[in-house]
């Protein structure tokens, strides 16, 4: 059976309102994706079928008190704690980083892939980790490849509106966010971890910082192992002790160096699809991103090559090449570097 025919099917079920046989359809279209290698289409699948038959059972009217009630006032406020839902395609091929950060990396998404082996043994399987460093240097990039190359579902979590100013609140709703992860065996993505500190901010006691951590703690030694949790900040020096201690990896993430600048601008070029005008200077280019974050550099060249191809086009025809003007990018260099001055300087 083909892809086709599956979804000719569950165009027939669905518009014969035949729920069952449109379920059952649609499992077998799951079964069949994670055997023909397309995951990601399978776990999104997936995930939209859960959510569908969770919608469905609590669609009725529910006794006020009940748990099919609390259930479904449950699923309303986690949609307001996740800011996206997301499978990923990316490997380590398109991860530019420091050799020891690859490798580090590596060990945690093979701990996941030999867990049979680890448990035989009664291991621990590495399931929580925190990637820090300065902004723009690969740390929402990592959890991508990380998400890509375990094929898991990825939730990405509203930070702002889980940390509440209510007394507790915070930690209920940090509960039930792990909660849904033990359930869907998922990743959960907090970025902007050290904003838990800002409940030093509100004008309460101390007390509701420690409550949040204790919580923390508490929820990560009851993860189930085959359910990852990765954290990332720019200011790993505001996160309690005790709670960067219960992770299982802590990895740092600094500015590029040449040879990864170099690495980066080839990855960006696509394999010769640009070229640039003046290739005697790209050495003394890349010296001069020394500096910048990936983001900031991967920018600066995108926004070179496609102002260079406005110039090239006359805003008539497309070009035949696509070549870049190597003064653009520079001037979007300096540009750049101006730019970020006085945010260096706070």
């Amino acid at each position: 059976m083909t892809q086709f025919n599956f979804i000719k099917d569950i165009a027939k079920y669905g518009l014969e309102n035949d729920r069952e046989k449109l379920l059952n359809v649609l499992n077998e279209l799951i079964d069949y994706s994670k055997k023909t290698k397309k995951i990601n289409f399978a776990l999104q699948l997936q995930s939209i079928l859960k959510d569908a038959i969770r919608e469905h059972h609590t669609s009725t009217l529910t006794k006020v008190g009940s748990n099919e009630y609390y259930d479904k006032l449950d699923d309303r406020e986690l949609s307001e704690f996740i800011i996206e839902k997301l499978t990923s395609n990316y490997s380590f091929e398109n991860l530019v980083c420091d050799d020891l950060v690859k490798d580090e990396l590596n060990h945690f998404i093979e701990e996941h892939q030999s867990a049979d082996m680890l448990q035989r043994f009664n291991l621990p399987i590495s399931n929580k980790i925190i990637l820090h460093g300065p902004s723009g240097c690969g740390k929402t990039l990592a959890s991508y490849v990380i998400a890509g190359e375990l094929h898991k579902m990825m939730v990405v979590i509203n930070l702002g509106a889980i940390v509440s100013s209510k007394l507790g609140e915070t930690s209920k709703n940090l509960s039930k966010i792990f909660r849904k992860a033990a359930s869907e065996d998922c990743i959960i993505f907090i970025d902007e971890f050290d904003s838990l500190g800002k409940v030093r901010d509100y004008n309460q006691d101390h007390g509701e910082m420690k409550r949040v951590v204790n919580t923390i703690l508490q929820l990560f030694d009851y993860l189930p192992q085959s359910s990852v949790v990765i954290a990332a900040t720019n200011q790993i020096g505001m996160i309690d002790d005790a709670l960067l201690r219960r992770f299982d990896m802590n990895i740092k993430f600094d500015m590029p160096n040449e040879i990864q600048i170099k690495e980066l601008v080839i990855k960006t070029l696509k394999n010769g699809q640009f070229v640039f005008n003046k290739p005697q200077s790209v050495i003394s280019t890349i010296k001069l991103c020394i500096g910048l974050s990936y983001y900031s550099i991967q920018k600066t060249l995108i926004t070179a090559i496609k102002r260079s191809l406005f110039i090239n086009s006359n805003n008539k025809t497309v070009p035949m090449s696509a070549i870049i003007d190597m003064d653009i990018w520079k001037g979007l260099i300096q540009q750049e570097k101006k730019a970020l001055k006085p945010l260096k300087k706070r």
